[in-house]
């Protein structure tokens, strides 16, 4: 979109492997216009979050797409948690953030559904519907002069001195010839790098997020984005209740290893993913440095009565049969060769490719930031 924006002159292919846009990451997310609560200062993160609020606010006001900023609440319901809440307290403040420090009295005044302590509010926070956004974008380019090729598998990328050759769809072979690629393939973005020959120390791992729909008798049970404190060594949220743009409230998600990127059944198989994971020396790394924590995960997955004990925590109210099912989304976390998970994006270049590796939460926030940030990069490669 901002490419086209910059040059006007340029053409410009999308290349979409699904027959929507938005059909993996940024269709099954929770809908959250992320303010930069939890992010390392100074990281990209960080700065396209923070950047990215007021931009998707923008986009959506000016794209008449609907959005609130309903803001968040950060719930510490033990004592052990008040020192991680007053931790996220001063990250806040150092991304830029205003949070207000709230006691068990002025929480119940404004969320009487909700148990905790303490909790912080942050404002800034809001929620929209991602698909619609991408679909807007997607308008936008074809406007402008673009062009969108759904149904499109990339299945080899050949760069040589002149020109990128990008063959998609094995089966009908096609070839489509660029003078600059940029990637931005999600759940598939290692396997994307690799074929355009670079060299990387990491791989994408899929982690399954479930979700549940709470019964529509509920959908006025929050007035705000409900969170728990979370494991700071982890760069998952925690099982929260979120407001969607549409009036229903979902709890979730949970962060469960997946046997497959892009199937989103629990019971769902795909053996290319499953060994290509199981051979990378980081996978058994993360396993064993995260034992305890993702047999929990998967015993929530299991259980749903375990996944409500996490949401009565800081909702008592809430009983099994208020959680009804809703669908799950996949996550792709970069993880390294020592089996770290990798917090920040990771952007790598050739001569004539870029690849966006490593975009897991907050991207969809982001991703205006992100576009601008990759335009600039490349203006004098394709200028």
């Amino acid at each position: 979109m901002q490419i086209l924006e910059k040059f006007p002159q340029k053409k410009l292919l999308l290349i979409e492997k699904e027959n929507s846009l938005a059909f993996h990451q940024s269709g099954h997310n929770s809908g959250v216009i992320h303010a930069g609560v939890y992010y390392q200062p100074g990281s990209l993160k960080a700065k396209f979050c923070k950047m990215g609020v007021n931009k998707t606010i923008e986009f959506c006001s000016k794209h008449q797409i609907p959005f609130e900023q309903c803001g968040k609440l950060i719930v510490a319901t033990s004592k052990n948690e008040l020192e991680g809440l007053s931790s996220l307290e001063k990250r806040c403040k150092q991304n830029g953030l205003n949070p207000s420090r709230l006691n068990h009295s002025q929480l119940k005044k404004i969320e009487p559904n909700i148990n905790g302590l303490e909790a912080i509010k942050v404002t800034e926070t809001g929620i929209v519907d991602y698909i619609r956004m991408s679909e807007v974008m997607g308008k936008i380019i074809h406007d402008r002069g673009g062009q969108i090729l759904l149904g499109s598998e990339v299945t080899e990328i050949i760069e040589n001195k002149n020109e990128v050759k990008v063959e998609v769809n094995a089966d009908k072979k096609s070839i489509i010839e660029s003078k600059f690629l940029v990637c931005c393939g999600g759940l598939q973005s290692d396997r994307l790098a690799k074929m355009a020959g670079l060299k990387i120390n990491y791989k994408i791992i899929p982690f399954r997020g479930d979700y549940y729909l709470l019964n529509k008798i509920h959908n006025n049970i929050v007035n705000h984005l409900i969170y728990p404190v979370p494991d700071p060594k982890y760069p998952f949220l925690g099982v929260h209740l979120t407001k969607m743009i549409d009036g229903t409230v979902t709890v979730g998600p949970n962060a469960v290893l997946n046997i497959s990127r892009e199937n989103y059944n629990k019971v769902n198989f795909n053996l290319y993913d499953f060994l290509d994971m199981i051979i990378y020396q980081g996978f058994w790394k993360l396993i064993l440095k995260n034992m305890i924590p993702g047999f929990k995960e998967l015993y929530s997955s299991l259980r749903k009565k375990r996944y409500l004990s996490l949401c009565q925590k800081y909702c008592p109210s809430l009983s099994l049969s208020d959680l009804e099912p809703y669908r799950s989304g996949i996550r792709a976390q970069a993880v390294s060769k020592s089996g770290d998970l990798i917090h920040d994006f990771i952007i790598e270049e050739t001569s004539k490719t870029l690849h966006v590796c490593n975009a897991p939460s907050p991207a969809a926030t982001s991703s205006i930031p992100i576009g601008e940030y990759i335009t600039n990069l490349i203006s004098k490669k394709i200028s």
